[in-house]
Parts: structure tokens; sequence; C-alpha cells
């Protein structure tokens, strides 16, 4: 079985083909063949990097910044080129991609109908960076591969165990009749990071209290009890919760009344200052991503200072807040670009955490660990570095319904 996956994001393109024989194996396998756009919106263009398990690479300048045309051009380097791993787009047996949001309808994986598609449109009220770029590349595919069954796999899902008193915001009960509530995202990543741990640490996931941390330009914290998700820091959008690269996270709406009242702000005027230009980069004046606020850190800058110091603040308390939702811990995980590489956050984060029993190895925490416990010995809490790996969970996704 040859398995297609796409996680279009709002500035780029991932894909990654999988070939499964007739069980689905523990570990997530290498992929045939792996390709990435990053768009350039301003100058109209994009940037392809393509490469296979054999070591061919492509590396090519996209002249138009239409996805469309961008994902005809990747798909072609899967049949034909020195990048080429099968002999016809038939090939391909199902395609599955990350749908951002899912709604109160789409609780689970689901193959992809005109009704699914139509959902998916209309939920881009609620995510409008992501749920449109993720449509494009559901029908960029179907008109290259119309007989070719696919699969929404929405970062909701994991989240739609959330019991009322976590998803339902204290407003007028009408709200949450109309669809306004906690959804959570990032839940591919969160679920393929719970079971991840549950190998790593020889343990029953169903046993398992675990706080999932998803560091990366976006956000999130999961509390995970026996596989499922019981509280999360994302809600009705992916801009609640924690500070992140280039977003808010969350902030006392009072201010938005605020700024409605004061200064005339549009709603789009908003988004772009909430979505865009706070977090990181609205603190720091530098930049969205972490590696330069560190280096900006280095040469003194104060404002990268107070960046950092805001984040892991919040991050604690985040941290805090999930822990409450557990009643303990067994793992505290670190995912996400961020979470997996940068280990003045992570020491950070866990200085405070002591009173829990969690100790820090100091030494494995520098070492750039992949998928490893870097907790002391003697600490009462694993403190696990995993490589998230979203589109292996969309092809497990895929596998299980062609299964069914």
């Amino acid at each position: 079985m040859k398995i297609l996956v796409l996680n279009a994001g709002s500035s780029s393109q991932k894909s990654c083909l999988y070939e499964l024989n007739d069980r689905l194996p523990d570990r997530p396998p290498e992929p045939l063949w792996e390709a990435q756009i990053d768009w350039n919106h301003s100058a109209n263009a994009g940037e392809l990097k393509v490469k296979t398990a054999k070591g061919d690479r492509l590396e090519e300048e996209l002249t138009s910044d239409s996805r469309p045309a961008a994902i005809d051009r990747m798909l072609e380097t899967l049949w034909q080129g020195k990048t080429q791993v099968i002999d016809s787009l038939k090939d391909i047996d199902i395609v599955g991609h990350r749908v951002v949001h899912g709604g109160q309808e789409y609780q689970q994986s689901t193959l992809i109908s005109p009704e699914v598609k139509s959902a998916i449109d209309r939920l881009s009220l609620f995510a409008p960076v992501h749920n449109p770029v993720n449509l494009e590349g559901i029908e960029a595919v179907e008109n290259i591969l119309p007989n070719v069954p696919q699969v929404a796999v929405f970062d909701t899902a994991f989240h739609s165990d959330l019991p009322p008193a976590a998803f339902v915001y204290p407003g007028p009960y009408e709200w949450v009749e109309n669809g306004i509530r906690r959804y959570g995202f990032h839940g591919t990543s969160h679920q393929y990071c719970a079971r991840r741990a549950a190998q790593i640490l020889d343990r029953n996931l169903a046993d398992l209290r675990l706080i999932t941390c998803h560091l990366g330009n976006g956000c999130s914290l999961a509390a995970v009890r026996g596989g499922k998700s019981i509280d999360t820091t994302m809600g009705f959008t992916p801009l609640d919760g924690l500070m992140m690269g280039s977003r808010s996270g969350a902030i006392d709406p009072g201010i938005i009344i605020h700024l409605l009242r004061r200064s005339n702000f549009t709603a789009e005027e908003l988004d772009n200052i909430l979505n865009r230009n706070s977090g990181l980069k609205g603190i720091s004046g530098v930049s969205s991503d972490m590696r330069q606020i560190l280096e900006a850190i280095q040469n003194g800058n104060s404002r990268a200072q107070l960046a950092l110091d805001i984040y892991v603040h919040r991050l604690r308390a985040g941290i805090g807040g999930m822990l409450a939702s557990l009643g303990g811990l067994d793992a505290l995980i670190f995912t996400g670009g961020v979470g997996e590489n940068a280990a003045v956050v992570r020491a950070a984060t866990c200085e405070n955490l002591r009173f829990i029993g969690l100790k820090l190895d100091v030494e494995k925490n520098k070492k750039s660990p992949v998928d490893e416990d870097i907790a002391s010995v003697d600490s009462a809490v694993r403190v696990l570095v995993i490589h998230t790996q979203e589109d292996w969970e969309i092809a497990r996704e895929c596998w299980e319904i062609l299964g069914k």
C-alpha cells in the first residue's frame, strides 16, 4: 500500500509517500519520498525541496505562488526525474490531508466527500489561515487523482473527548449552541507523541498521565490521560493559549474592546496584530523564530530576553493548569521545533517543576536528544523529547480507514 500525505500550512506545504506491507509497523518507517515547498508570498514564489529514501535530491525555485500549480509540480517529482520513486501516480492507493478545523461535526478522521469539503470550507470561518489552504491541497489532488480516496485528518479530532467543563466558555450559553467552544489543535502531534511516549517508557498508554508540549511557531499543551486529551490550551481558534512565535496567545479580551473603542481598529487589523505581529515577534521586535531570539539575547538584546521570559512564564503556568486537570503526572513531553531543539527553553521550564519531584539531567538535555528520556535517574516524573511525526500519524489514520 502506498499512502501519500499532504500537510499544508500557511507558509509551507509538506508531503511524503509511505509504502506499507500487510501490517502496520510500531515505529514510523522512512518515507520513500519527501517534499516541502516554502512560500515567499511577497515575491509570489516558492522553493521546492525533494529527497528520496535512496538519497536523491532536488531543489528548484517556483515562479508562482499558485498552490495548485506548485502541488502539481511537487507531485510530478514522484514519478519522473531523478527523484522518481513510482512508475505512475496510479500507484498511490490513498491520500491523507491534515485539516486544522473539523468543528463539532467531525470528531474523527473521515473520507473526503463533497459534503466534507463543504464543511471544511464553511469552517474556514473559524480557521481562516489554515482551512482554505488545506482545501486547496485536497482539490489539487482531486484534479490529478480523481479516483483515489482521500482522507481528512482533523487537528481538532484528538480533543473531541474534552469534558464540557473544559470546552464550554463562560459566556452566554448560546455560544456553545452556536459552535463557539474550545476545540483544541495540534491534535495529530499530541496523539503521536502520547503513543510514542508509551513506547519509549515501555508502559501501557491507558495507564499514563502525560502533558505534551507542542512548541513550534504555533504552541499548545495537552493533558492526556489514558491516551485521550482531557484539557488543552488552544481554544475556539489556534490563537488561544500559550505565547507563540507571532501569535499573542491568551490575552484579556478587554484589550480588544479597548482597541475597538479608542483606536478604531478593523477586525482585519486586529487579526493581523494578534496572529502575525505579537508573541515573540511582537515583544522582541526581532523575529518569531526562537533561534534568532536566543541569538539576540546573547548579543544583549533586552527585549529579546523579555520575550523569552514571558514565553517561559506562560509555558510554566500552562503546564500547571494541565497538571491540575490530570491530578498527577508520569511524563512531560517536549516536541515541535522549539520543544525539540531549544535546550534552554526545556531547562527553564523544568526548573520550577522540582516541587513535583521532576529533575532534569542537565547533560542529557544539552545533547540534542531525540526520542529520549532526559530526566535524571531519581526523577519522579520522566521528561521526554520526542520528534513529532504528524505525517506518519496521518498515514496511520489512512491505514485504519482503508482497513475498515
